[in-house]
C-alpha cells in the first residue's frame, strides 16, 4: 500500500542531519580514492578549503571542481559499501509506473527507481547511504528499499528518459537557456560576454567537454551552419557527430569557449588560437583551441591533450620487437639525423617523445623546438616556436646550437633553411630528430632533395627514416574471426605473410559499450635505415620506388605488411589497414 507522495520540500526539517551524514561518509570514500590513485591529496585539500569557505558537500564539490570523475566516485562508493553499481545497459529499457515520488524530488536527491514489485522498490542513488532518503522512500511507497549505486549524470539521463519526456541532460540544460543569443551585432560584445557567463551556457560547454573525455575523443569540432550548430568528436581518428545545442545558443557557446581560451571575443573576422587548462572527471586536460570565421559564424576546434593518457613506450605504441630493436640501435648513434614521416595525426610527435624519453639521461642535454609544445617532459628543454615574434624553427635552431646540446628535436622540417641548420648540427656531432610530411619512408629522401638539400649532405647525415600511420584497434571482447577466401588472400598478399591455410582475419562487432567495435589505436610503420647501397642509390638520384625495392631486399617490412600482420593477429582489421595505406 502506497503512502503520502514524497516531494522535494518534505525534507526541510532534516537538512542539518543530512549534511552531517554526508560529511561522515565523505572521508572514507576520499581515502579509498587516494589509495586507488584516483584523487590527489593536494586536490582533496583544495576541495576542503573551498567547502570551508563556501559550504557544500565535499564529495559533490570534488566532482563539480573536476577533481574526481563521477564514475570513479561511484565505483569507490560501490566497493566501500558492497552495493552493486548500476550503469549503462544495466538500466531497464522502461521505468516503473510510480506516482508516490515526485520528479522534482528524484532530481534533487539524485535517485531513480528502476524496478518495483509487491514488497520492494529497487532505487539507483548517487548516495546510497543517505539514510533520510531511504526512510522517506520507504514511507512514501510502503515498500522495502533496495539501494544501488549509480553515476550521477546517468541517473539524471534515466530520470528524463523514464519520467521527463525523454530529454537528455543537454536537453534539460537547453530548456533553461534564454531565447537570446542569435543575431548579435558586432557592437554587442558585452551582451555576448554576459550570455557566455550564464550558468546554463557554462554547464553546456562543460558537458560537451565531459562527454568528449568519456568518449576518448582527441578533438572537438563545434561548427555553426545556417539553421543548426553541429558538434563532432574525433574518436580513434574518425569524426562522429554527437548531440549538439540548438542554433540559438551558437554565439553564447562559442563565446564561452573563447573566454576559457583567453581569446578576443570581439574579434570574429580573423582566425585565433588559444589554450585551455581544464580539469574534467579528475583529469588535467590541456586543450589547444583554434577558431576560424566561416559563412555562418566561427568554427572552433579543440585538440584534447590528455597528459595522463600519453604512453611513452615503444611496445605500447605498437612497435614490433624487431623494429623496436633496430630503431633503438639507430638512436644509440652519437650523431646524425633520424626522420619520422607521415601525415598530420599519424602519431609522429608521440614517437619522437618516446625516443627522447629513451635518450633522456643525466649525461645528455636535450633541447626541442616545437610548434606547439604538446607535452612537457621532465629534464628536457622545450622551446615553443612563435613565428609572430620571429622565433621560427630556423631562428631557434641557430641559438640552440650555442647551448651545447647532445640531442636536438625539431618539430618539423618545413623549409630548406631549417634542413640546412639541422644538417650542420648533425655534421658537428649532434643527434637530430625531426618529422616530415611524406607518404612513406622512401619518399622522405626525395622530399629532402626537392627541398634543395644536396645529395652528398643527405647521405652523410641521415641515419634512418621511419614512416607510420595510426589504425584503430579491434575491441578484443567483441571482435569476430572469419576465414579468408583464396582470391582475397592473393589480392591482399597474405600468402607472403602467413603459412596458415586458410588464414583468419577479424572484423569489428559493435556492442552497446563499444558501438564501432574499435577501441583505441596502434601504430603501423616501416623503418628504412640508410645502408651503403641505399646511399649510393641516393647519389644517383634513384626514385623513391627504387629505393623502397632495395630496402625490401635488405629486409624492410613495409607499413602495409606490418598492418596486415597486425590484422592476422587480430589487433586491427584489414579494412583499417587498407584505409590508411596503399599496397605498393
Amino acid at each position: 500500500m502506497e503512502s503520502q507522495p514524497i516531494t522535494a520540500t518534505d525534507e526541510s526539517d532534516l537538512l542539518p542531519e543530512i549534511g552531517e551524514h554526508l560529511e561522515d561518509q565523505a572521508e572514507p570514500i576520499c581515502r579509498l580514492l587516494m589509495e586507488q590513485e584516483r584523487l590527489r591529496e593536494e586536490d582533496l585539500n583544495r576541495a576542503r578549503t573551498y567547502r570551508d569557505q563556501h559550504g557544500g558537500n565535499l564529495l559533490t564539490l570534488l566532482v563539480r571542481l573536476g577533481l574526481v570523475s563521477e564514475k570513479d566516485l561511484a565505483r569507490a562508493q560501490s566497493a566501500l559499501m558492497e552495493i552493486p553499481l548500476i550503469s549503462g545497459s544495466d538500466y531497464p529499457e522502461d521505468g516503473p509506473e510510480i506516482s508516490s515520488i515526485s520528479l522534482r524530488y528524484m532530481k534533487q536527491q539524485h535517485l531513480v527507481p528502476i524496478r518495483v514489485d509487491k514488497d520492494t522498490i529497487e532505487v539507483v542513488m548517487a548516495d546510497p547511504q543517505d539514510t533520510f532518503a531511504l526512510k522517506a522512500l520507504k514511507m512514501a511507497t510502503g515498500r522495502d528499499v533496495v539501494p544501488r549505486v549509480g553515476i550521477n549524470s546517468e541517473i539524471e539521463n534515466t530520470i528524463e528518459r523514464y519520467f521527463g519526456g525523454g530529454r537528455s541532460a543537454m536537453g534539460a540544460i537547453v530548456d533553461s537557456l534564454g531565447g537570446e543569443g542569435e543575431g548579435e551585432g558586432e557592437e554587442d560584445v558585452e551582451h555576448l560576454r554576459d550570455l557566455a557567463s550564464e550558468a546554463p551556457v557554462i554547464r553546456l560547454v562543460n558537458l560537451i567537454l565531459q562527454r568528449a573525455v568519456e568518449s576518448r575523443a582527441s578533438d572537438i569540432h563545434i561548427e555553426p551552419f545556417e539553421n543548426r550548430l553541429k558538434v563532432r568528436y574525433r574518436i580513434d581518428g574518425v569524426l562522429q557527430e554527437v548531440e549538439a545545442p540548438p542554433a540559438r545558443s551558437t554565439a553564447a557557446v562559442i563565446s564561452r569557449v573563447k573566454i576559457m581560451a583567453k581569446m578576443n571575443i570581439a574579434e570574429r573576422r580573423l582566425p585565433q588560437d588559444g589554450r585551455i587548462m581544464h580539469r574534467v572527471q579528475g583529469k588535467e586536460l590541456d586543450l589547444r583551441v583554434s577558431s576560424v570565421p566561416t559563412a555562418h559564424g566561427e568554427s572552433v576546434v579543440m585538440r584534447i591533450l590528455d597528459r595522463e593518457a600519453i604512453v611513452l613506450d615503444f611496445q605500447s605504441l605498437g612497435f614490433p620487437e624487431d623494429t623496436r630493436q633496430k630503431f633503438a640501435k639507430t638512436l644509440e648513434m652519437p650523431h646524425g639525423i633520424i626522420l619520422v614521416t607521415g601525415p598530420t595525426g599519424s602519431g609522429k610527435t608521440t614517437t619522437l617523445y618516446t625516443a627522447l624519453q629513451l635518450l633522456n639521461t643525466p649525461e645528455r642535454k636535450i633541447i626541442t623546438v616545437e610548434d606547439p609544445v604538446e607535452y612537457q617532459l621532465e629534464g628536457i628543454n622545450q622551446i615553443q616556436a612563435k613565428a609572430s615574434i620571429g622565433l621560427d624553427f630556423a631562428g631557434a635552431l641557430r641559438s640552440i646550437v650555442r647551448q651545447d646540446p647532445d640531442v636536438i628535436m625539431i618539430g618539423e622540417m618545413r623549409d630548406l633553411e631549417t634542413a640546412k641548420i639541422a644538417i650542420q648540427s648533425a655534421l658537428t656531432g649532434h643527434l637530430v630528430l625531426s618529422t616530415l610530411h611524406t607518404n612513406d619512408a622512401a619518399g622522405g629522401v626525395t622530399r629532402m632533395l626537392d627541398m634543395g638539400v644536396e645529395d652528398y649532405l643527405l647521405t652523410s647525415t641521415v641515419n634512418a627514416i621511419m614512416a607510420q600511420r595510426l589504425v584503430r584497434t579491434l575491441d578484443p571482447e567483441s571482435r569476430e574471426a572469419y576465414k579468408v577466401m583464396p582470391e582475397v588472400v592473393k589480392e591482399l598478399g597474405l600468402n607472403r605473410l602467413t603459412d596458415a591455410d586458410p588464414p583468419y582475419l577479424y572484423r569489428p562487432v559493435g556492442t552497446e559499450s563499444c558501438p564501432t567495435g574499435y577501441r583505441g589505436r596502434t601504430t603501423i610503420l616501416e623503418l628504412l635505415p640508410l645502408t651503403e647501397p641505399i646511399r649510393r642509390m641516393i647519389m644517383k638520384h634513384a626514385t623513391s620506388g627504387e629505393i623502397e625495392q632495395q630496402a625490401r631486399k635488405e629486409g624492410m617490412r613495409t607499413m602495409y605488411e606490418d598492418g596486415m600482420l597486425k590484422a592476422l593477429e587480430g589487433v586491427t582489421s584489414a579494412e583499417e589497414v587498407l584505409r590508411v595505406t596503399q599496397e605498393s
